[in-house]
């Protein structure tokens, strides 16, 4: 176990410890065990994702030191998701309730958040405190709206897990090859692909490479794997073929069979789609990667359309005693004051004015020279609409498409399609039945 781990995992037993009280009705729902009383001027804030958060001293700069100087009587305390030891569940048997979680909105607020009963809804206090949610990136705050099932809010956005294209400088001259720029789109990415895709010696050059399950999960096309009416998977349309075999033939290209994006800091990789992030993990793997960034390609019907927003987003949980304090700590972390302050660490947050976007990355001197212009270029691609209430939920495994079935299998894009359809129905149905069996059982 390293020291981060080590001290991370301190923490959490000191803060268990710290925590101890006495029982709360509302939290004896959930595990029903001894549910801690912490003193009111205290917020147990629970980070999932972003992963980065991980980092005690991450934390406490970003988020931690500036709700302290915002409010000087406020005393934070954290725990990051761990495994083991501090997952949901490891917390909701030790009935350590958060009063904010942090997490990712698409992953996590369905199976955990809700499955756990820790939701609650925010539109009581949003009107309350006359909090604008039109200042908010609207298809982020459109994705927190129709992520759910009844028009509840559960999380406001936080932070926002872009998409960009790294380009490798070096593999680009030395194939004498233009660099990318903003706007271009799969058909000139897929040319550029076949010419920076080489084979020198032992060292393979590959020209592009991608996670499947992103460009699926948080597609241009703002297709739903899940049907809108009915409990059932959606993937064997025309729409999704289309989807499918733009990324396919960027595999097929001999010798560009993907890697995983996070080879590119190794040198050989000349394009690479990747979260934002990756500009400073990147830097920190290879400080000799001679490596820019350009927006990611568009469809040609579709230009300047990017991914739909991956939000990470803040919630109040149902059994905190705190809310009202809870939710003006996450109304500063959505003011233009506190996005800024962010959006200098690098982190694209979820009020994009113009004075946030050029804040972005001041404080990190690796992006001096970047073309950090790409990060905002472009329009989000609309979210998803909201589907039927009391639909089952289920997360569909959208890169099972291409691994197996098209990487291992090569198998065309109309039979990954249907055979991932009918895999993740049967997924769904089989959770619809369990929990109406665990429903029954609890007489509900």
């Amino acid at each position: 176990m390293n020291k981060a781990w080590k001290q991370a995992a301190f923490a959490f037993a000191a803060m268990a410890i710290l925590l101890a009280g006495c029982k709360s009705d509302e939290a004896a729902n959930i595990g029903k065990s001894e549910a801690p009383v912490s003193p009111e001027n205290e917020l147990l804030i629970y980070t999932v994702w972003p992963a980065f958060y991980v980092k005690e001293d991450i934390f406490q700069k970003q988020i931690a030191q500036p709700l302290q100087k915002k409010f000087p009587d406020l005393k934070i305390k954290h725990i990051h998701w761990d495994n083991p030891g501090r997952q949901y569940k490891d917390l909701i048997a030790a009935g350590t309730i958060p009063d904010i979680i942090m997490d990712d909105s698409h992953l996590n607020l369905n199976r955990y958040i809700i499955d756990n009963d820790l939701q609650y809804d925010m539109r009581e206090l949003i009107k309350k405190y006359n909090f604008d949610t039109e200042k908010l990136n609207k298809p982020a705050m459109d994705r927190m709206k129709n992520i759910t099932q009844d028009g509840a809010i559960y999380g406001l956005p936080f932070q926002i897990g872009d998409y960009i294209l790294f380009y490798n400088k070096d593999i680009f001259d030395k194939f004498g090859v233009d660099y990318p720029k903003d706007g271009i789109t799969y058909d000139e990415a897929y040319e550029l692909a076949k010419k920076l895709t080489r084979v020198e010696g032992e060292i393979t050059y590959k020209g592009y490479s991608q996670n499947p399950g992103h460009y699926m999960n948080y597609n241009q096309l703002s297709l739903n794997p899940l049907h809108p009416t009915e409990d059932k998977a959606v993937l064997n349309t025309d729409g999704w073929k289309k989807l499918v075999d733009n990324l396919r033939r960027f595999y097929e290209i001999p010798a560009n069979q993907f890697d995983t994006v996070e080879n590119f800091s190794k040198g050989n990789i000349a394009m690479a789609i990747a979260s934002v992030d990756r500009i400073v993990k990147f830097y920190e793997d290879n400080k000799n990667l001679n490596f820019d960034i350009a927006a990611v390609p568009f469809f040609n019907d579709l230009p300047d359309t990017r991914y739909q927003p991956n939000v990470n987003s803040l919630y109040i949980t149902k059994q905190s005693t705190k809310k009202d304090q809870a939710f003006q700590v996450i109304s500063y972390l959505l003011s233009e004051e506190a996005q800024i302050e962010l959006s200098k660490e690098g982190i694209v947050g979820s009020v994009q004015t113009q004075a946030v976007k050029e804040a972005f990355g001041k404080n990190l001197p690796q992006l001096k020279g970047k073309h950090t212009e790409s990060v905002f270029y472009g329009k989000y691609a609309d979210a998803t609409p909201p589907r039927a209430p009391g639909l089952t939920y289920h997360l569909v495994n959208t890169q099972g498409v291409f691994a197996p079935l098209i990487f291992l299998e090569s198998k065309d894009s109309v039979t990954a399609l249907r055979m991932t359809e009918e895999r993740e129905t049967k997924a769904i149905l089989a959770e619809k039945a369990a929990k109406e069996e665990l429903n029954k059982a609890a007489g509900k």
